[in-house]
């Protein structure tokens, strides 16, 4: 009988799930599923991890809810000390929120308000990123450059402008360097701010990673210190998206540091509460916040849920589960051990065009020809197909469509928990192999 759930889609069933167990979900029929992708990214600790389960028993058992309007808690203010002392340079204050929507929307208004706090209210625009993904709030929505994610809410969004991802595999040239390359696209910055004025740019907002929307695509080394010369110069504050890529996913736990680059704002979420509860926070540079101290006095923003207790104390025991196992260095080793298996396997398949990514989280592009680049016809909707032929293999990969414009290409985001096997390395790369062989034979 049908249920009451309003889901993602209208159409079709989903199967229950009813235990976790590892790096596996369990359904009602006793199926089991590897989870490659974390969800989206999400459960970096898998299903079934024993020291967050245990904290969220002991922080209900002592108080489970104050609002932040009245009170502060010990859970917050204890994760609120650790993501800053681990944080880029100049990281100094935490808030804490429910999810990466919620962060990038936050990071928008406090950037918005720290500009009328420093009497220069002619501050409003906001840059991004083509190809880009932010949330689906409206400013993070206007924010994001999916085209297909935007559409039919175009005339609700903020006005955005957005310049060239840093898109390797597509976007640099024959005979360019990866540096080069990484500093022309950078560029289209400082041509971007001079357009609109550069009295009038607020912020650049870009994944260090991009995810969902292009799959794992890393930027390309330089192009981010390049954009951090470009924000400065202008005033422009910088404000990395690591909802999907931080938090340990790329083998460091903010994704930046890979890059050399401390900025302004950071939005984290998913894999801080790594799916055991909802919970995403934005870390903002000392002066940011005291420009709000010494002028209001008060951000004009807030949720009934921010800095949950229940929240943060499962986000601090994932943490101390990521330091105490050393899980940095497993990603980066595990990462290594994908990296080379989904080569192997791959490297050399007629239609896959690039694996790409960093740590545990890496992208595979398909492509209809690999010399020419040229994607499949989208109207296959290869993506899902690949979707479908891996669940029912029980496998769980996030495919996506729209990779070069929103229109067209396909790739399959990998993003498994930071405690994956050797053994669930091989059994994920070959079912993925045979999904991805079964949808093109379809």
């Amino acid at each position: 009988m049908p249920g009451h759930v309003f889901g993602r889609s209208t159409r079709g069933s989903l199967p229950t799930a009813v235990a976790g167990d590892g790096c596996y979900l369990v359904d009602a029929e006793g199926r089991r599923y590897l989870d490659g992708s974390g969800g989206a990214a999400v459960s970096c600790l898998g299903h079934s991890n024993a020291r967050v389960r245990a904290a969220l028993h002991d922080q209900l058992d002592r108080m489970a809810f104050a609002h932040t309007g009245f009170f502060t808690s010990e859970p917050a203010e204890r994760l609120a000390d650790r993501l800053a002392a681990a944080a880029p340079e100049g990281i100094e204050r935490v808030y804490l929120v429910s999810g990466g929507s919620e962060a990038v929307e936050a990071s928008l208004k406090l950037a918005r308000q720290y500009f009328t706090e420093l009497g220069q209210p002619q501050r409003h625009r906001v840059i991004a990123r083509r190809q880009s993904y932010h949330g689906n709030t409206l400013g993070a929505l206007a924010a994001g450059g999916n085209e297909w994610r935007r559409a039919q809410f175009a005339p609700l969004l903020v006005e955005t402008s957005h310049i060239s991802p840093c898109y390797e595999y597509r976007g640099r040239a024959e005979g360019e360097s990866p540096e080069a390359y990484g500093l022309r696209v950078a560029d289209e910055l400082e041509a971007e701010i001079r357009r609109l004025g550069p009295e009038t740019v607020m912020a650049f907002v870009a994944e260090p990673v991009v995810g969902a929307t292009a799959g794992a695509v890393p930027a390309v080394p330089g192009y981010l210190r390049r954009i951090r010369e470009i924000c400065d110069r202008h005033g422009v504050l910088l404000i990395l998206d690591e909802v999907m890529c931080g938090m340990g996913r790329t083998g460091h736990l903010f994704a930046c540091a890979e890059d050399g680059v401390a900025p302004d704002m950071i939005t984290i979420a998913k894999g801080l509460g790594a799916g055991y509860q909802p919970i995403g926070a934005l870390l903002v540079q000392g002066r940011i916040y005291q420009a709000i101290a010494d002028g209001s006095g008060f951000f004009q923003h807030g949720h009934t849920y921010m800095g949950h207790a229940m929240a943060a104390a499962a986000a601090n025991a994932v943490l101390d589960e990521i330091e105490a196992r050393d899980l940095l260095s497993a990603v980066r080793r595990q990462g290594e051990r994908l990296d080379a298996l989904l080569h192997e396997r791959l490297g050399q398949h007629p239609h896959v065009g690039d694996i790409r990514g960093r740590g545990l989280f890496r992208g595979v592009e398909l492509v209809a020809d690999r010399g020419t680049k040229a994607p499949f016809d989208p109207a296959l909707k290869l993506h899902a197909r690949v979707k479908a032929e891996a669940f029912a293999a029980g496998l769980i990969c996030y495919p996506m469509g729209g990779t070069i414009d929103g229109v067209r290409g396909d790739h399959i985001l990998l993003a498994p928990p930071f405690i994956i096997s050797d053994a669930e390395i091989g059994e994920l790369v070959e079912k993925l192999t045979s999904a991805i062989d079964r949808a093109l034979a379809a």
